[in-house]
C-alpha cells in the first residue's frame, strides 16, 4: 500500500470540479465531485479516515482533478465518468439510471408531455437532462398549469374519448382535455410547439408569468398562494440551470486549450462525445524544445494525435497560422473529414475557457513539483552564474522590493532563496519613515545599507559559543552570494553605491526590470537578455514576484493601520485607551461608523458626550479602510 503523503498535491484550486484517484496501474479507482476542490481533497489526506476511504487513499498513487464552472456541472461530469470508468470504490451511478428528460411526443395527433430517462423513441423530442429531479417535478407541475398539454397514456386517452369524460387533470386545470373537445387538434399542437420553444430558448416567458402572478397574489394578501408561486419560480430557475450546463447532444469534438509560461506550456484536452465530457487529459510541453517559428498549437496537435484517432471536429483556443495541412493530415489519419475551429462565442467558447483553466492548473502543479527538484534548481543556478559571470553558484539569493503610494507609507521586503528554494524563515520586512522623503532609489540604498550593516555586525559572532550560552541565532549573519533588486538601472546603481560605501565587494548584484524582463548589472550600460525560455530567468522572476508579494502584504497592513490611527486621532477627547476600547467593541471603524450613538455610549469610558463627538466626526470623515487589506470600504 502506498503512503498518501507521497502524492499529496499542493496548490489545489477552490473551484468546483471532479477529481480522480489512480492506482499503480494508472486505473481510475475513485471519482468524486466537490463544490470546493481544495476543501474536499484535503480531507483525504488527514487522519481518522473511514475504513473504505483509508483503503482507497492507500491503494491510490496519484490524484488529479478537472475544474468546471458550477456544482451541477461537476455532478454531471462525475456521473459520466463513473459510468465510463466503473471505479472500484464508487457505488453511486452504477445502476442503469440516468438523468431525467422532459419528452414531447410531437409525432402524435395530440402530443403529450412526459418524463423519461431514456432517449430511444423516434418522433419524440427530448429536453434536458435535468440534474435535479426534484426541480424537474416542480417545474413539470408548473408547466402543466401554463401549457396544459395532455400527459395521459394512449389507452387512458382513448377511454376518455369513448366515455366523453375528462380525467381529474382536466377538472383541476392541468390538462386542456383534448379528449372531450375542450381544445382543437390544431390549438393543442400549437401549444405543444410553444412549450418546445420554451425549452429550446429560455425561461423568460414562464418565469415572467409566474413572477407576475406571485406579486399579484402578494398584493391581494393571498400569502399562501404567493409562497407556492415563489417556490415554483425557484424550481423553474433551478431546473433551467441544470439544462444550461449541458451541451447539445450533436456536439462530438475534442476541445484543446493551451496555457503558456516562461519555460513550459500545458495543454488540456476534453473529449466530448454526444454532448458529454467522457474524458480529460493534460500534457506539459518544454518550450525550450520547441523550435523557433514552430507553433505550440501545431506541436500539441502532433503530440495528442500521434497515437489516437481524432474526431470529426477539433476545437482549439487559438487559431493556427495554417490549419489546412493539419486538417489534411488528421483527415487522412481518421479516414474522414476533420475540421479545426476556434469558437469566438457561445457554449463551445465557454467550454474552451474551462479547458484553459484546467491547462493552467496542470501547469501550476507541474511547476510546483519542479520547483522542489534539485536538478532543475541546479540548472537554473548554473545559468544565472554563467550569464552574470559570477565566481560561484549563487546558493543564497536575497531579493529586495520597495512598495509605496506616491512616496508615502513606504516599506521594503527581503525574501531569501537557498539552493533555488524559498526559505521563509529568513524573510525580513523594513519599515521606512515618511519623514525622510525617500524616493524608490534612495529607499533601496537605505534598505541595502541596513541589511548589510547587520551582516557586518554579526558575521564574526561565534555561533558555537552562542549556542552553548543559549543565545538567539543572529538574523543577518549569513551573506548572500547574489542580491537581486526589483527594478532597472537606477535601483541597481543605488544598491551598488550602498555596498561600495560599506566596503563589501564579495556580493554580486543585479536588477530585474519588469517591462522587458531585462537583467541589469552595476556600471553596465546595456542589460543582459536571458534566453526566452531560460530556467535561470524563470527562477529570477519567481524570486522577484515573491519579493513583490511580500512587500505588498506588509504595505497594505501598514497603510491601513496608519489611516485608521489618523482617523481616530482626529477625534477630540479620544485617546489611545478609548480608541482601543471602541475597536475592541465594534471590531472596525466601518462597524463603528454604522453604530448609533446609544451603542457607542455603552462602551466603558465613552459616555454620551464623547459618543456624540465620535458619531459626528465619523459621519463627516474620509472613507473607512479595511485594516487587513487597505481596501476603501465606503
Amino acid at each position: 500500500m502506498s503512503d498518501p503523503q507521497s502524492y499529496r498535491p499542493s496548490g489545489i484550486p477552490t473551484d468546483p470540479g471532479v477529481y480522480r484517484f489512480f492506482d499503480d496501474k494508472d486505473k481510475v479507482i475513485y471519482v468524486g465531485k466537490a463544490k470546493n476542490l481544495k476543501n474536499r481533497l484535503t480531507t483525504y489526506f488527514g487522519s481518522n479516515l473511514a475504513t473504505k476511504t483509508y483503503r482507497m487513499v492507500h491503494t491510490a498513487v496519484r490524484v488529479d482533478w478537472t475544474i468546471v464552472n458550477t456544482e451541477v456541472e461537476a455532478l454531471q461530469l462525475e456521473y459520466t465518468w463513473i459510468k465510463s470508468y466503473n471505479p472500484h470504490f464508487n457505488i453511486q451511478f452504477k445502476d442503469d439510471k440516468s438523468y431525467p428528460y422532459v419528452a414531447i411526443s410531437v409525432n402524435e395527433s395530440f402530443p403529450k408531455m412526459f418524463v423519461s430517462r431514456q432517449k430511444k423513441v423516434k418522433g419524440v423530442k427530448y429536453y434536458g437532462p435535468f440534474a435535479h429531479a426534484w426541480a424537474l417535478r416542480a417545474t413539470f407541475d408548473t408547466l402543466l398549469r401554463i401549457y396544459p398539454l395532455r400527459t395521459c397514456s394512449d389507452s387512458n386517452f382513448d377511454r376518455a374519448v369513448k366515455s366523453k369524460r375528462q380525467c381529474l387533470l382536466g377538472d383541476i386545470g392541468k390538462c386542456s382535455a383534448p379528449c372531450v373537445g375542450w381544445i382543437s387538434q390544431e390549438d393543442h399542437a400549437a401549444m405543444a410547439n410553444r412549450l418546445a420553444d420554451f425549452f429550446s430558448s429560455d425561461t423568460v416567458d414562464i418565469t415572467t408569468q409566474v413572477e407576475s402572478e406571485m406579486l399579484k397574489a402578494s398584493e391581494n394578501q393571498e400569502f399562501e398562494r404567493a409562497a407556492s408561486l415563489r417556490d415554483q419560480l425557484a424550481a423553474i430557475r433551478k431546473s433551467n440551470e441544470t439544462t444550461d450546463v449541458a451541451l447539445s447532444e450533436n456536439v462530438t469534438a475534442d476541445v484543446i486549450a493551451i496555457y503558456e509560461d516562461v519555460t513550459h506550456a500545458a495543454a488540456s484536452l476534453f473529449s466530448v462525445r454526444e454532448g458529454r465530457i467522457v474524458g480529460s487529459r493534460s500534457w506539459v510541453i518544454d518550450l525550450s524544445n520547441v523550435l523557433e517559428g514552430e507553433e505550440v498549437v501545431g506541436a500539441t496537435l502532433s503530440k495528442i494525435y500521434a497515437d489516437q484517432t481524432p474526431p470529426t471536429e477539433i476545437l482549439i483556443d487559438r487559431a493556427l497560422l495554417e490549419s489546412a495541412p493539419y486538417e489534411e493530415w488528421l483527415s487522412a489519419m481518421a479516414e474522414r473529414k476533420v475540421h479545426i475551429a476556434t469558437p469566438q462565442r457561445g457554449d463551445k467558447y465557454e467550454l474552451i475557457q474551462t479547458v484553459k483553466r484546467n491547462a493552467h492548473q496542470a501547469l501550476i502543479q507541474y511547476l510546483s513539483k519542479r520547483s522542489s527538484d534539485s536538478a532543475v534548481s541546479g540548472k537554473a543556478l548554473e545559468e544565472i552564474s554563467e550569464l552574470l559571470q559570477l565566481a560561484e553558484l549563487p546558493l543564497r539569493i536575497e531579493c529586495f522590493d520597495i512598495s509605496n503610494i506616491q512616496g508615502k507609507h513606504m516599506v521594503a521586503s527581503m525574501v531569501v532563496f537557498e539552493d533555488g528554494r524559498i526559505k521563509k524563515s529568513d524573510y525580513r520586512r523594513f519599515a521606512i519613515s515618511d519623514d525622510e522623503n525617500f524616493d524608490d532609489t534612495r529607499a533601496m540604498h537605505h534598505v541595502i545599507t541596513r541589511r548589510m550593516k547587520r551582516y557586518l555586525a554579526e558575521k564574526d559572532i561565534d555561533l558555537d559559543e552562542l549556542r552553548i550560552d543559549g543565545g538567539a541565532r543572529p538574523k543577518f549573519a549569513y551573506p548572500p552570494q547574489l542580491i537581486v533588486v526589483d527594478g532597472g538601472q537606477p535601483q541597481v546603481a543605488a544598491a551598488a553605491r550602498a555596498l561600495a560605501e560599506l566596503g563589501i565587494t564579495d556580493v554580486a548584484l543585479c536588477g530585474l526590470a519588469k517591462r522587458l524582463e531585462e537583467v541589469w548589472l552595476p556600471d553596465s550600460p546595456d542589460p543582459i537578455i536571458f534566453p526566452r525560455h531560460s530556467e535561470g530567468l524563470y527562477l529570477l522572476q519567481r524570486i522577484r514576484d515573491e519579493a513583490h508579494r511580500f512587500a505588498i502584504t506588509f504595505h497594505r497592513s501598514k497603510r491601513s493601520k496608519v489611516m485608521l490611527e489618523s482617523l481616530l486621532d482626529e477625534i477630540p477627547h479620544l485617546g489611545d485607551v478609548r480608541s482601543k476600547a471602541l475597536l475592541a467593541r465594534f471590531g472596525s471603524v466601518a462597524a463603528l461608523k454604522k453604530a448609533p450613538i446609544s451603542d457607542i455610549a455603552e462602551v466603558p469610558g465613552i459616555g454620551e458626550k464623547i459618543a456624540s463627538l465620535v458619531f459626528e466626526h465619523l459621519q463627516d470623515s474620509q472613507p473607512t479602510v479595511d485594516i487587513s487589506t487597505g481596501e476603501i470600504l465606503d
